[in-house]
């Protein structure tokens, strides 16, 4: 009798964690790391100020690796702050990496920093291989007066209105400030490819009980309406799929791809092409105040962290790992282009990183576009 009580506990255990780990309770169960939830304490994110300072001392201690200076020559933000670069390698392949255009998106700052540490310090043989055939172009706070303000935006000092800098990159764009000063030095440089670092809201990777920590991204969506136009559509897929591959097992990382509008009832997604966005700008040539009269134009990719600091969605026990899933793909990226092995990956891998089936595309000029109607470029 007693082992058949023992059984019945046995089994009724059984059937509470079945229903415990049902979907919805085991994705509440399944964060894609530590809780996001919970108040952000601000103070343990970067202000303008730090991040003017760890720059200083990052050039410092480089021994003349690095080299930080201001874009003043072209003008300060809306509210008069310095826009800071740092540069480093001595190679001919030049790559820009960019963070916080928007400036309730912290911790990309912080990844974008600790990378440029690497560059600065390590000996090892894969930095020193960078460095000697590459040089990059570091901006860690694209958006020092959003950050400042803890806003997505800038805002506008003669008339108050908030600006997302990262739709001001058009032809009847270019309202900020920020913006006319960084595309300047854009159009100067011209940059072989480029990554530009974000954060999302909060999303499930499609097909299990994981909520999603690392999305990767692509401006204009591949096959889409306007990246075949560019000649980038292939190269974006490969540089996506060779960060999926390199960090898939890495610890708390619960990868997908960029989507928005997911329906996971319907279990569908819609994937983005922003031609207003900046890095869509970037591969699209755009010439600004015939600043780039030739149309340069690259490849660029972007990533996105889940929460940000204005909803209160980065719970401080997260911010270590985003911080290192953005430094591992950023670190891990810019050595394979270098290297060449991202020319090595089949753009139809890009098709292995999870994501929601397609139902269209979100634009900035057509609204929604069904999925197979591309309008071309």
């Amino acid at each position: 009798m007693k082992s058949f009580k023992r059984l019945i506990k046995m089994t009724s255990a059984l059937l509470i964690l079945m229903v415990a780990f049902s979907s919805a309770t085991y994705a509440a169960l399944l964060p894609g790391g530590p809780s996001t939830n919970g108040n952000t304490n601000i103070n343990s994110t970067l202000s303008y100020q730090e991040v003017v300072k760890i720059l200083e001392d990052i050039e410092r201690s480089s021994k003349g690796k690095v080299d930080v200076f201001t874009l003043d020559q072209y003008g300060r933000s809306e509210q008069g702050r310095s826009i800071y670069v740092a540069k480093v390698g001595t190679g001919p392949q030049k790559i820009w990496i960019q963070a916080q255009i928007h400036g309730n998106e912290k911790l990309v700052t912080e990844a974008a920093l600790q990378l440029l540490k690497t560059y600065a310090k390590s000996g090892e043989k894969d930095v020193e291989q960078v460095l000697e055939e590459s040089t990059l172009y570091f901006i860690p706070m694209y958006n020092p007066d959003g950050a400042e303000m803890n806003l997505r935006q800038t805002k506008l000092t003669n008339s108050g209105k908030l600006i997302d800098l990262n739709r001001d990159w058009t032809s009847a764009g270019f309202e900020a400030v920020e913006s006319r000063v960084v595309y300047a030095y854009w159009a100067e440089v011209n940059p072989d490819f480029a990554i530009d670092l974000h954060h999302q809201g909060f999303k499930q990777v499609y097909g299990t009980n994981e909520s999603t920590s690392f999305s990767l991204g692509i401006s204009l969506a591949p096959d889409g309406p306007t990246l075949p136009g560019t000649g980038y559509n292939e190269i974006t897929k490969q540089m996506m799929a060779y960060v999926y591959d390199e960090l898939k097992d890495y610890g708390y990382t619960h990868i997908d791809r960029y989507q928005v509008g997911v329906d996971r009832e319907a279990g569908i997604g819609y994937d983005i092409d922003i031609r207003g966005g900046v890095v869509s700008a970037m591969m699209m040539g755009l010439n600004y105040n015939n600043l780039n009269p030739e149309g340069h134009s690259h490849p660029a990719v972007f990533f996105e962290t889940k929460g940000n600091s204005s909803d209160g969605s980065l719970g401080q026990k997260s911010n270590g790992y985003l911080t290192k899933q953005n430094y591992l793909a950023l670190k891990s990226l810019v050595h394979g282009y270098v290297t060449g092995e991202v020319e090595k990956v089949n753009p139809d891998d890009w098709y292995n990183i999870p994501y929601y089936p397609l139902a269209g595309y979100f634009t900035d000029y057509n609204g929604v576009v069904p999925a197979g109607a591309n309008s071309g470029y």
